[in-house]
């Protein structure tokens, strides 16, 4: 069902793009239909990921929302396992999707461009306009004041007819006019009633005239025919120029096409830089300097000083030499801009094989990329229906094609290879699946705004303890046990600070930064004491708790902890290397004041 709504919005924008080229041309429903059938066709590579999205969207979305996703969870089944014969349904989906784009895409963007050229070569059907001179015949203007739309009558009908060119032009009015088409379809008929023609006569034909006295001809009539040669008829161009170009080939015929553009190409090149190379310029060759290289310094022959000869020169032999130059010059020039402009069109045309090539394999990928994406999207939402599905398949859909038609014009304009620009849309969007997938998969919180605010105000280090005075208090509060916490507390940030605060170079960090460990248990103790002490009665001593910093263990204080050669490799990577540590460095100096702001803080709450 997706798909087939897929495959109509897409069929809209094709309308939509060709609906000039399509009205008013009186094609018929068989033709149209057959254009349809075959834009449909081609549509498929834009319309089956899109589809595949919405659909695995709506699918876990509805077993997210009637909670069965939550009920297998319960019994022990994984979302992979749940997953399981869907995956299997997509690894079909995507060979499928290759051999389609292999086999039936080039026939059926054949069949299409054939029938589109067909029809925009073709001869519109006259439409007269009232009020408006109208120019759809060749070399014949007409002007109608009003028409009978149920009869087809026309009504106060001027007509200015050039088709014997200008000065032979014919200016004819009439009350009343029918317009027929001959039954083949190749000429128009006029029948006129009453009117008057007036038709300017050529020197030599009736007479001789001058500019002043030109001769003219003036007619009446009650009826008068007139024929217009206007064909209607659709004539199909060769089918053989599409299934020439990139569109109508297959992977075979594609690197056929390119092995052979390369060659070619690699000739062209070599016999263009072999001409540069051995051509003269002022009449030098590399052949003769190399020549007078070879010979020895008595006998070389010394080429003449050009000032010093130009100077023993006449003015007029001086111009003409000039002017030869310049000849050359251009002459060159319009040889090299041609070469340029021929090597530009066939590096074109071997690019735009090459982006065909590459888009034969992107299908298969982007279908199970956006299975991936969808699916464990939909798990996480639990929203089932077409509405909410649809509106995040569209925007993810949406930023999929503006990274990908980017990619494509940045390659077809030779910006970027080939190969970077079709392929960058799949590599934006693996990470993000990757990322969806680990998420359901660990049932953690993707959409929720809590998450995603705690982890800015963790970086901006601005997280704080939201304490008050307890109503009923479980543990019994003790002063003289809250002060042994106190001091086992400051005493711990204090041998942290003595350990770890003096370690801060660019060596000390990539030898280990601060452990882990370290930080979590300076971060243990201090919570252990405050939640002993948050049973005190004082307002005072839950305020100068609530004052307390809160230490987040982050990864960039440790890098790469468990793997010593990740490390290693880090370390003497120097733009990465040093990158990460200039990043650590305002974390660091973070986690240093909260240990001292810990280890100054015994007086204040024993007070």
């Amino acid at each position: 069902m997706t798909f087939l709504i897929c495959t109509f919005i897409v069929l809209m924008q094709f309308l939509w793009l060709h609906l000039q080229d399509l009205v008013g041309k009186g094609v018929g429903m068989g033709v149209l239909s057959e254009l349809f059938f075959y834009a449909a066709l081609a549509m498929v590579p834009m319309a089956l990921p899109l589809a595949v999205l919405l659909a695995s969207l709506m699918t876990f979305g509805n077993l997210g929302e009637s909670f069965e996703l939550t009920a297998l969870k319960a019994g022990g089944i994984s979302l992979f396992r749940v997953m399981r014969p869907l995956i299997v349904l997509m690894v079909f989906v995507s060979v499928g999707a290759f051999f389609f784009q292999n086999d039936v895409l080039p026939v059926a963007q054949t069949k299409m461009w054939t029938l589109l050229k067909s029809v925009r070569q073709k001869t519109p059907e006259l439409d007269i306009v009232e009020g408006e001179f109208n120019y759809q015949l060749p070399n014949i203007n007409i002007y109608v004041e009003s028409k009978n739309r149920e009869t087809g009558m026309l009504y106060g009908v001027m007509i200015y007819d050039f088709r014997e060119g200008f000065e032979r032009s014919r200016v004819i009015q009439a009350d009343s006019a029918t317009l027929r088409t001959a039954p083949d379809k190749t000429h128009m008929y006029l029948d006129l009633h009453r009117g008057e023609l007036f038709e300017n006569l050529r020197e030599g034909q009736g007479g001789v005239g001058t500019e002043r006295n030109r001769l003219y001809r003036r007619e009446e009539f009650g009826n008068k025919h007139i024929s217009v040669a206007f064909d209607m008829n659709m004539e199909m161009i060769d089918e053989n120029e599409i299934s020439q170009t990139y569109a109508g080939k297959n992977v075979a015929r594609l690197r056929a096409s390119i092995d052979s553009m390369n060659h070619r190409l690699d000739s062209i090149t070599t016999s263009i830089g072999s001409i540069m190379a051995n051509e003269p310029i002022v009449g030098i060759t590399p052949a003769n300097i190399l020549e007078e290289e070879r010979l020895p310094e008595a006998i070389a022959p010394r080429l003449t000083d050009p000032d010093s000869a130009r100077a023993a020169q006449s003015l007029s032999l001086r111009r003409q030499m000039a002017q030869t130059a310049r000849n050359s010059i251009d002459r060159r020039r319009m040889e090299r801009l041609s070469q340029a402009m021929y090597l530009g069109d066939e590096q074109e045309t071997l690019r735009r094989h090459e982006i065909e090539l590459n888009r034969r394999f992107t299908l298969s990928l982007a279908c199970l990329i956006f299975f991936f994406i969808g699916a464990p999207l939909g798990a996480i939402i639990r929203k089932g229906g077409i509405g909410t599905p649809l509106v995040i398949s569209v925007l993810l859909f949406i930023f999929y094609y503006i990274i990908d038609n980017t990619g494509y014009r940045l390659a077809r304009d030779g910006k970027i290879p080939v190969w970077e620009g079709i392929w960058v849309s799949s590599a934006v969007l693996l990470p993000l699946g990757i990322f969806v997938t680990y998420k359901a998969v660990k049932d953690s919180a993707v959409f929720t705004s809590d998450s995603y605010m705690r982890l800015l105000r963790t970086i901006a280090g601005t997280n704080r303890r939201h304490l008050a005075v307890k109503e009923v208090v479980i543990e019994d509060y003790e002063s003289s046990r809250a002060a042994e916490l106190i001091a086992e507390l400051t005493a711990g940030a204090a041998a942290f600070l003595e350990r770890y605060g003096r370690s801060g170079g660019y060596f000390g960090y990539w030898n280990g930064g601060i452990p882990s460990e370290a930080i979590a248990g300076l971060s243990a103790q201090l919570e252990q004491t405050v939640a002993y002490i948050a049973n005190s009665r004082s307002q005072r001593v839950i305020d100068e708790l609530n004052a307390l910093p809160i230490i987040e263990n982050l990864a960039i204080l440790h890098p790469a902890a468990n793997s010593p050669r990740l490390r290693a490799a880090l370390k003497w990577f120097l733009p990465a290397g040093v990158g990460l540590w200039l990043l650590s460095l305002p974390f660091r100096r973070r986690l240093m004041r909260q240990a001292g702001a810990i280890a100054s803080s015994e007086l204040v709450i024993r007070n």
